[in-house]
This record gives structure tokens, sequence and C-alpha cells, in this order.
């Protein structure tokens, strides 16, 4: 094929619409309704064909019609409104002042996916979807933070399905061209060009810009005609299923999305690695602190380790990334010679404690080893991620494994309906959405007539309802489906009647098929003629997932059945605008993993901004979020061994809810009017999300718990040539040497071993510390109520006092326990070291009284 050059021709906008292509260029418009609503008047039609993308959109305007418009006073008023509204956005204070940072400062938030909107489809789910959340909030809320991605090419893929209910997947190639992104360029103009040493190849990059607000997202891409075809294909498809390509996507991701910084002269004083997926990124952070502060490796580690952010969203080891260490090792070698390690050592800090040879590379270890600040999405998940990864800190008890949790929120102002941002403007205020945190705002929701919600609602899912007959009479159509069934697509659905949805990614633990355990009783209730329900599917399945097929498969062969077709439906090629349209418009969302694998789950958090109710198991996000007054639970959060028997029960459960409590609750209008109960849980799950479950309040949670932290570490280990970090670095390794020689014997009583509630004992402890000081350790008394074979209930230390010195590298410690309940109690001691958390969870370093000498 001869070789082509390629030109791109844009319209000529009148002088009076410019701004139109600069708001097309800043993701800004996709949370403003007044900007939607600027970019939907200028031609309905094509704004809908061409997925709301406005790059495109405006390339498809005739120059006839941007000539009337430039004419048109009251579309010029209009978008005088909202760039008024753009620009006061640049012009508005952070809302966090405690952000002290230098331009040439950042907090730095990696992850390999965003999904800001659905015309950029560098996402596959929830994990991407509440990347570009964060973006979004932290531009509203002034915190000064770069977003860092990669660029694919073909994205994730596209969903249809055959004439069986099958799922099969196509990959279109995007055009760069109608995105709004825009080349990075260096100090001369020339595009910016980052390399990384692969295994066979250097790899190269270029790196493109999207505006998120007041944000930068760069995004990393291979698809350079220098690069071989190998390389180009690093970048062409989201989550590469052959290793060697998934490792390299990994290593471009966390080490070049580090070296864009470096060549923008951009200094990342803080680092946030959203999932293992980014955590190559330690090894550039902390090679990058040895060359700006003149630090050996370790020293460098000890700042690293304090100003950087790990979350977790994995709920089972399985999804984790493992790789074999050869597919590693070459991503290694750079920082091998410049750290004076060998590659067994780098190899090991992706390994656990004690690890075997033949053990894989997690990345979640090595995330761990950079990251002091280790957190998963819910309080539930906090829970299970310590358990999972206990044998990481051993010797240490579940409760006291070093990994907190934020729970995710929603970015209210992307997901909340054209009806409902207006009840907000009126009853609220017209600046809502930048004052979520003010809980008196908040609290005006109830002040809502019940009138004009439940209209507005009603309004949002006869949209919902419009929308799902428009996609399934495409679904149709390209089927070739014959003319009755084509007629019978049109009418289907109701817009009066109850909206359950149920829409997410269908792997076999989301339990999508939990309602056809029983087809007799849920006919019954779809087809009940004085209070039906209607259901409306929708979510992909892994391209490698025939067990999650099959449960679509099920699902849309039970919509075909003829007595339900009119009331459940399947809706393909599930993405932002389809989720948007259903968490408007639903009713009831639905959702029934098993539990404890639902990370969090924040699809039914954007239902409940739009007055959905949920009915959910008690897992994720809705053991946070559950209240008798504004949603239901199915079981009361059971942890079962037997999966059909678990489905069994909780099946059941489900359908008792629907009609004991869901069902009349709907349905009960007295004297035709709205439900008066119903909508007043409507309200309380609207406020409900706006308070507790917004990227609002997210993101101000990660900023004074983890941000803000974070930088004044960074700030006070490299005062006076990074005094205090080379002393951490020089006493850690001094406990690692000397740690072993410590001796505890057992602890005594010295009163009577039966005491009365309110009586204090003394107990004493004779330690060995060797050559280590007692200011380097910490001695505590270990106590709490026994259950069982040694096992202790509510246990908690308490920081024993040195009473004096025994002998050289012996001594006497004493402690007074009060007894404030009765019961039978158990207790011990150990020795941990003293110091910050981070030295105090220094994996290995604790010795408790049973160990051995």
């Amino acid at each position: 094929m001869e070789t082509m050059q390629i030109y791109k021709v844009y319209p000529a906008i009148p002088e009076p619409l410019t701004f139109l292509e600069y708001l097309s260029r800043n993701l800004w418009w996709c949370w403003s309704q007044e900007a939607i609503e600027l970019f939907y008047r200028m031609n309905p039609a094509q704004w809908e064909k061409l997925g709301k993308n406005p790059v495109a959109f405006l390339s498809h305007i005739s120059q006839r019609r941007f000539e009337a418009l430039s004419r048109d006073e009251s579309f010029i008023g209009h978008l005088n409104r909202v760039k008024a509204r753009f620009e006061k956005m640049f012009s508005d204070a952070t809302q966090i002042p405690e952000f002290d940072m230098d331009p040439k400062e950042t907090i730095a938030y990696l992850s390999m996916e965003f999904g800001l909107h659905e015309s950029l489809p560098f996402f596959a789910g929830g994990l991407g979807v509440l990347a570009g959340d964060h973006l979004k909030a932290s531009s509203t809320l002034g915190i000064p933070l770069i977003g860092i991605g990669l660029l694919f090419r073909e994205g994730y893929f596209r969903q249809y399905l055959d004439h069986n209910g099958w799922q099969l997947e196509r990959y279109p190639i995007i055009d760069v061209f109608d995105l709004p992104v825009q080349k990075v360029t260096d100090s001369n103009g020339r595009d910016l060009i980052i390399e990384i040493p692969g295994p066979t190849e250097m790899m190269r990059a270029c790196v493109w810009q999207i505006r998120v607000g007041k944000i930068r997202l760069l995004m990393l891409d291979t698809d350079l005609p220098e690069n071989s075809a190998e390389v180009r294909d690093i970048t062409s498809r989201l989550y590469a299923s052959h290793g060697k390509t998934r490792v390299a996507q990994e290593a471009l991701l966390g080490i070049g999305g580090l070296k864009v910084l470096s060549a923008m002269e951009i200094f990342p004083s803080v680092c946030h690695m959203n999932e293992g997926h980014c955590t190559f990124a330690g090894l550039e952070r902390v090679s990058l602190m040895m060359d700006r502060y003149n630090l050996d490796v370790e020293s460098a580690l000890q700042i690293c380790q304090r100003s950087s952010v790990f979350t977790t969203h994995t709920p089972v080891s399985a999804g984790h990334d493992e790789f074999e260490d050869h597919l590693v090792t070459p991503y290694l070698k750079p920082y091998i010679e410049k750290f004076g390690v060998s590659a067994q050592t780098l190899l090991s800090w992706g390994k656990a404690p004690n690890a075997s040879i033949t053990d894989k590379f997690s990345m979640f270890i090595f995330g761990t080893k950079f990251a002091g600040f280790i957190n998963g999405v819910s309080r539930l998940h906090g829970q299970v991620a310590r358990r999972m990864w206990q044998a990481l800190w051993p010797k240490r008890h579940v409760e006291e494994i070093p990994i907190s949790h934020v729970t995710n929120g929603i970015h209210i102002s992307s997901y909340l309906s054209r009806q409902k941002s207006a009840l907000f403007e009126r009853y609220l205020a017209s600046d809502w959405a930048v004052r979520q945190s003010d809980l008196r705002l908040v609290g005006r929701i109830d002040n809502i007539e019940n009138s004009d919600l439940w209209h507005s609602h009603e309004l949002d899912r006869s949209n919902l309802i419009r929308k799902s007959r428009q996609l399934l009479l495409t679904q149709y159509e390209r089927r070739n489906a014959p003319r009755n069934v084509l007629e019978e697509v049109v009418d289907s659905l109701d817009h009066h009647c109850l909206t359950i949805c149920f829409a997410r990614r269908f792997a076999t633990y989301k339990r999508a098929g939990l309602l056809l355990r029983d087809i007799p009783r849920l006919t019954r209730l779809i087809t009940d003629p004085d209070r039906p329900i209607q259901f409306i599917f929708a979510g992909k399945a892994h391209p490698n997932d025939n067990d999650g097929k099959a449960i679509i498969q099920q699902i849309v062969q039970f919509s075909r059945r003829h007595e339900v077709r009119h009331r459940v439906a399947f809706l393909e090629d599930y993405d932002i605008n389809i989720a948007r349209y259903m968490v408007q418009g639903c009713d009831v969302w639905l959702n029934t993993p098993r539990r404890p694998y639902e990370a969090c789950g924040t699809s039914g958090m954007k239902a409940a901004a739009n007055g959905g109710l949920n009915l959910s198991i008690l897992d994720g996000w809705w053991c946070e979020g559950f209240r008798e007054d504004r949603g239901w639970a199915i079981g009361s959060g059971e942890d079962y061994d037997d999966p059909e028997y678990q489905d069994s029960v909780e099946s059941q459960a489900l359908f008792n809810i629907l009609e004991n409590d869901v069902i009349p609750a709907f349905y009960d209008r007295k004297r035709g009017n709205p439900p008066a109960k119903w909508i007043k849980m409507m309200k309380a799950s609207m406020k409900m999300a706006m308070t507790d479950f917004s990227s609002d309040h997210m993101v101000r949670e990660y900023s004074n718990r983890y941000y803000l932290p974070a930088l004044i570490n960074l700030r006070t280990l490299t005062q006076n040539s990074s005094e205090k970090a080379r002393e951490l670095a020089l006493t850690q390794s001094r406990l690692k040497e000397l740690w072993r020689y410590i001796w505890l014997s057992a602890p005594r009583i010295h009163e009577a071993s039966d005491f009365k509630v309110g009586d204090t004992f003394r107990l004493t402890l004779e330690v060995f510390l060797g050559d280590l000081t007692p200011e380097e350790v910490e001695v505590q008394i270990y106590h709490g109520k026994l259950r069982g074979a040694g096992h202790l209930e509510g246990s908690r230390p308490e920081t024993m006092q040195l009473e004096k010195q025994l002998e050289p590298g012996k001594y006497l410690y004493v402690s007074t326990l009060v007894c404030s309940d009765s019961g039978r109690f158990g207790y011990t001691a150990r020795v941990i070291p003293s110091g910050d958390e981070i030295l105090r969870h220094t994996p290995l370093l604790v010795t408790w009284a049973q160990d051995k000498k």
C-alpha cells in the first residue's frame, strides 16, 4: 500500500461561536446540564447519533447552521451563560486551601482506565468510572492533581448478541482526531516522546492531554511509526490477555507515567496508585527521589512510602495481577544498578515474606512496598483485604493489618437527571453542585414538593422506557427480526409500571440470574394484572468468561418468552450513556452479589442520587448505606460456605421482599396521589447519596486522611538535606539487623488471678533487647476476652512502662490493667518498633512472648 499523508479539515466557526470549540475540548461540559443542552439544541438528532461527542459533533454541523446560530440571540445568550460558568469554574478558589503546592508540583493519580464519558472509551467498568469521577471531583474542589493513564486505540470491546442471545465482541478503531485530546509538546514545540527500555527494544510513547475542568489527564500512546508492531500493540486494547503485553502496559503506565511528568518538569510530591496495574510507578518515584534529593535507595524509599497512596479494588486474590519473574525482570534492570541491589532483591519486593523462588511476582505486593497509605474501597472491603493480605505482615493480628478504607463515591452532577438537577437548583441552591458538603443545604431535599419529585421521576422513567425501546429496535433490526417482532418491540415496557434495573459486569459472583431460580414465581409478579413489575437488564461479560456469557443468554432467552416479553428487556453494549438512563429512570436498583465479593459497587449510589431505591445484598457500599427508611436489604449480611444453599435462601428472600415490601409500597396510591411512603424513601436515598457517597465526599476524605499528611511527610523528610529520611533509613536498617536477638519472658500477674469489675492489677515483663535501646522499641501488653482456643476477641495493645534495667540489654517493664468488664480474659506481650505507623508495621519486626529466642 502506498504511503499516505493525512490532513483534517475543521469547521470555520463564526467568531461569536468560537467558545464552542474551546468548550468541546474540556470535559467540564459533560457534567454541566446547561452546556449539554447548548450542544443538544444545535442539532438534537445529530448529537445523539454521534454519541454526544462534541468534537465529532461540531465537525458535522453545516456552515449554514453555524451562520444561523451566530445570528440567533437566544443561542448566543445561552452560550454566554455557559461561558460565564466555565470561566467562573477556573477562577473559583480551592475548597481545600491546605494544598499549598508549587505550580510545578502535583498529586500524580495513576489508573489503567478512566471513565469520563461514553465518547471516551478508555475504560472497562467501575474502576475506570471511579477514576473519572475522582478527576471531576478534584477539579471542583480545586485539588492540584494530574491524572495519568494510557490511550487505547481500540478501547474496550463493544458488545452485541447473536440470534441465540450469546455475547460477541468487536473492537472498533478509535479516531483520536474526533476526541478532545491534544498532543503534549516539549519546549521546542515538538511532540513529547518518552522512552522505556523493554525486553528486546526501546518502547517509545507520545503523550496526549485531556482537560477535565481544571484537571489535566495525560495519556501515553505507543502507536508511533518508529515503534515495532509489537510495541505499537501495547496501547491497542485495554487489559491485554497476553501476559507479555499486559506487563508492558503496566510498565508503560507506572514508569512511563512518571517519566512524562519529569519531561514536563513536574514533580509528583504525592503519588496515588489506583489498583496494582500502576505500581511500577514506585520504582521510578524512588529513582526520582534519589536524584532530586541526592539520596541512597533506602532513604528514598522512606520518603516514597510516606508520600504514596495505594488503593486496591479487588476482593479476591485471583483478581490481582501476577506475572512470572522473567516477564517482569526486563523492566527492573535499569533500577538494579542505580539502586545498588540484585535482581532477586527487586523481585522479592513483589513477593510475600518467606516466599518460595517459584512464587509469581504480585503487583499488589509490589505496591505495598512503596505506599504507606493503603486502602480498600468500602468498610467491608477493607476487612476483606486485611484478611486476604495478612500474610504480608507475619505475626500481626488481622485487625492491625495496615489496610484501611475510603468508600467510593460518585460524581453526582454527571449522573443526575435534567429534571432532578432542575429541582435541586430550585429547592437547594443554584450552586448546589459545589456545596455538597453543606449538610443544611442537602437537608433541603426534604422541602421538595412530593408532586414535583414524583412528576420529575415519572419523566425520567419515561425517558428510560423510550431509550430502551430505541435500543431494542436497533438490536432486533440488526438481527433481521420479522416485522411483527419489531412492532412488538416498539410497544415493549410500560411507562407506569414498577421498573427494576440490573446493570453491571456479568461475572458469576454478581448472580444476575438469581431471579431465574423460580421462574413461575417471577412470571406471576411480572404479569400481575393490578400490580405488575418490569425488568431492564444490561451489562457485559469478559470476553473469556463463558459462564458470564451463559447468564446473559439465560436472561435474554427468558425475556423472549411470550408471557413476559413486553416487560423484560436486555440492552446490549452497556456503557455510561445507557447507565445514565437506567440510574435516572429506575424505581428500584437491584444488586445481588455473592457476599463479600463486591468490593464497593457504585451503580446503586447513582440510582440513589436520582431517588432510586436500592434492593441489595448487604455487600460493598450497601453495608454502610442501608437503612430501612431508604431501601431494602436481602438477608442480614450472612456468610455461607455452601454457594448453592446461599443462592436458594437469598433468591427466596428476594422474592419475599418484592412481594411483601417493594411492590405494595410502590402501588400504595391513596386517592390517586403519588405513593407518599415511597417518595419519603426517595428523599432519604437522595440525601444519603449526596452526603455520604459522593465523589466530593470521597476526594475530601482522600485529601484529609492521605494527600495532606503525605505532603507534610514529604516536606518534613526532605528538610535539611533530607536528614530525617536518612535517619529513618538507618533506624530501619538497624532494627532489621538486630531484631532477631529480642526475647521476652512470659508476663506475670503479681496479684490473685481472679478479679472483680473495677479492680486493677499489675503485670511485669522481662525483655532482652540486646544492642537495641528501649527508645527504639515499644513493649506492649496485648489482652482481650477469651473466645475459643486461645483466640482473643476485641483485643487491644497497651504500652508497658520501663521500670528498670536488670542487666546489660535486659529490662523490666510494668503495666497496670483495669478490669472494666466481666468474663474470661487472656493476655500476652510483644515488642514492636517505636516510631510512626509505617515503621511500627515493618513486616517481620514483631516479637511475641511465646516466640523462641
